[in-house]
């Protein structure tokens, strides 16, 4: 029997609401147990540095101008980074030396895939002198290398839970993180993914910016029922020609203008922007080769009832949560990063042609060794 390897992810979304942690035991291939998640808000000081950083970074010269403030906000998250991992395994009684990686995603800055280029915040150095442990990092570089995009690098991982739960393919998982993004598997063993289009960022940011920040998102989808869709907005979205190109292809949260929306109240705005999230996963069901038999909502955005009731009712296709299968659907992405470093530490691949577009199955991460 494979040895199975105890890691912990760490997954810091597009939200900016906080840090995800996950522990799990794998062999890196179809083994996986999953020992407990826990979540770490952000101050909303913290939030606002990462709001206020992401506002100013749209080009890759941004990022230059732009270092200090960068560097000083890495090494604020990194520390918060590193209380989480002695939280969770103080939570779950564990011993330091049961720990054999750290999987450190950081925080998205900056992400263009037309440019190849995207940046994650975190000093991965840092983390492994303040915890202690060997740290798997810089997750996308190596597949921007080999000709990918460098995302999505879940659905690696969503190929694990699909054998574990032992579902029926073909099979889409969808995560409504910030962006929603979509994983097809079919039973030729292919993987298909790509970012459909918005989540919840849009829909967050809009009520944060007409609530004056008293409103942080909608719970469930409630102002999004007592809204009315504005069409021709939504048409204006829609026509945007990245919604019909081909995949591969990945978003950044900076990819969309809420300019559109300033004449709209707070309710038809939120409405109006559910509607094309919705729609935007609808549409993005026709380049999958095959129908899928269910479709298995993560990520915060599942807890969106308008979103999962349009999905449910445009698709025609069975929609349910994971938790549904108990497993907490919040923490999917920490619990992959913790799979993928396990991956990466054992050199196998982590991206795919049908994946990110890299050229071929390739491997990635950085290892810092603490011991």
């Amino acid at each position: 029997m494979k040895k199975l390897i105890t890691s912990i992810g760490l997954m810091s979304g597009t939200s900016s609401d906080g840090i995800d942690a996950s522990i799990i035991k794998s062999d890196g291939e179809n083994k996986v147990h999953f020992i407990g998640n826990h979540f770490l808000p952000y101050e909303k000081r913290v939030k606002s540095k990462i709001r206020n950083l992401k506002e100013k970074i749209n080009l890759i010269l941004d990022l230059k101008k732009n270092i200090l403030e960068i560097d000083d906000l890495e090494k604020e998250i990194t520390l918060l980074h590193a209380g989480i991992v002695n939280l969770i395994i103080e939570k779950f009684e564990l011993n330091k030396s049961e720990i054999d990686l750290i999987g450190f995603h950081g925080h998205t800055i900056f992400h263009n895939f037309k440019d190849k280029k995207t940046k994650q915040i975190g000093d991965a150095r840092l983390l492994s002198q303040l915890t202690g442990l060997n740290v798997v990092y810089n997750f996308r570089k190596n597949d921007i290398k080999n000709g990918g995009q460098g995302a999505p690098l879940v659905p690696i991982f969503h190929k694990l839970l699909q054998i574990k739960l032992k579902l029926k393919m073909p099979l889409v998982f969808l995560n409504i993180g910030g962006i929603s993004n979509l994983t097809h598997l079919n039973k030729d063993k292919k993987i298909t993914s790509f970012d459909s289009g918005p989540g919840n960022f849009l829909i967050d940011k809009i009520l944060q910016l007409k609530s004056n920040d008293k409103i942080q998102f909608d719970k469930e989808g409630m102002i999004a029922f007592t809204g009315n869709v504005d069409k021709n907005i939504l048409d204006s979205y829609l026509s945007d020609p990245y919604y019909k190109s081909l995949p591969p292809k990945s978003l950044d949260v900076n990819d969309f203008n809420l300019g559109l929306l300033m004449s709209l109240n707070l309710k038809d705005s939120v409405a109006t922007l559910s509607e094309l999230t919705s729609l935007t996963i609808i549409n993005a069901l026709n380049f999958f080769s095959s129908k899928p038999v269910q479709i298995i909502l993560c990520g915060g955005g599942r807890k969106n009832k308008y979103i999962s009731e349009r999905i449910k009712k445009l698709s025609n296709i069975a929609t349910n949560n994971i938790d549904t299968y108990k497993i907490n659907g919040d923490f999917i992405e920490s619990q992959a990063f913790a799979y993928l470093a396990i991956r990466s530490f054992l050199k196998k691949p982590i991206s795919f042609p049908g994946t990110t577009g890299v050229v071929k199955p390739t491997t990635g991460g950085d290892i810092i060794k603490f011991r």
